[in-house]
């Protein structure tokens, strides 16, 4: 699995308009899933989106994590980032996993994020979706489930 976190002020994304997913402090993640990937790697992404210390504490260094601010974590699909674009003008998509795999694996994070008291919305998968954030330093990171980076 690969992720884009993004530290926010508040996030939303709509569907035909419509707001399917809302929040206020907490992280807005992109994420992909591999066609090599399987359970372990929901359950690495979940447990690091819920505790990776990268909101301020009293001392301005980022030493608190989504689960310490109560803040909330809003979750989109993005099979773009398991695009390659090393050759050519087009990007490949040969890495990203089958949609049924997908959607499996992302509701799977979703709900281990859940089981962790943290508040979490979610984008509709497979969908065309509209996104607007207003990121919060920025503080943006990548995450991948295979330790690749």
């Amino acid at each position: 699995m690969r992720a884009v976190v993004q530290r926010v002020l508040q996030a939303e994304v709509k569907v035909g308009g419509q707001v399917v997913g809302k929040i206020s402090k907490g992280l807005l993640v992109y994420l992909s899933v591999g066609k090599e990937d399987a359970l372990q790697d929901a359950q690495f992404m979940a447990e690091k989106l819920v505790n990776l210390r990268i909101f301020a504490d009293e001392a301005g260094k980022m030493n608190r994590s989504v689960l310490d601010i109560s803040g909330q974590i809003l979750l989109v699909s993005n099979f773009t980032l398991h695009g390659d674009c090393r050759k050519g003008r087009r990007p490949g998509f040969d890495a990203a996993a089958e949609p049924a795999l997908a959607q499996q694996l992302y509701e799977k994070v979703i709900a281990l994020v859940a089981e962790q008291d943290v508040p979490v919305e979610k984008g509709t998968f497979g969908e065309y979706m509209h996104v607007s954030s207003i990121n919060d330093g920025p503080v943006t990171f990548l995450l991948n489930s295979s330790r690749l980076f």
